[in-house]
């Protein structure tokens, strides 16, 4: 279900993003139309992408998701609406790569985790998934990979 994790530093990085706070079953409803904004933002400022769009993930439960859908980008975005500037951290991570539909990132991270514990690591309480390919590459999901990274303490 997932690639073998490994541990990398990664560096800081400009994003565009929304936050979002949701109840958990609601994600689906405002992921495709946050997406759109940001990148839309991004458009209209004539802004360069630099890489595939995420969602940081500041904290996570049952009930409520709390994150940010972020695009990578050359230099700072002028904020506008809901579309603000920032900056995802320089950090340690645990990443893997899962391969798959989006029902079953749930099981994925269960696996990934369940990995960083064995290994005796010590994760922070966010985490984020990039999104490198998906339904806008292939129809199929068994084509589609989502970065997991867990930043460690």
């Amino acid at each position: 279900m997932i690639d073998t994790p490994h541990l990398l530093d990664v560096s800081a990085q400009t994003v565009a993003f929304i936050p979002i706070t949701v109840p958990r079953d609601q994600i689906q409803e405002v992921m495709g139309p946050g997406i759109q904004e940001v990148m839309g933002a991004i458009s209209a400022q004539g802004i360069r992408i630099t890489g595939s769009w995420f969602t940081h993930h500041l904290r996570m439960s049952p009930e409520i998701f709390d994150f940010k859908i972020c695009v990578p980008i050359e230099s700072p975005i002028t904020p506008i609406g809901r579309v603000q500037a920032g900056e995802r951290r320089a950090a340690k991570v645990a990443r893997t790569i899962y391969h798959g539909g989006y029902e079953g990132l749930g099981e994925a991270w269960g696996e990934f985790i369940d990995w960083i514990e064995a290994q005796c690591l010590s994760p922070a309480e966010d985490l984020w998934e990039c999104y490198t390919t998906g339904p806008e590459s292939s129809d199929d999901p068994a084509d589609w990979c989502t970065e997991l990274n867990r930043p460690l303490l």
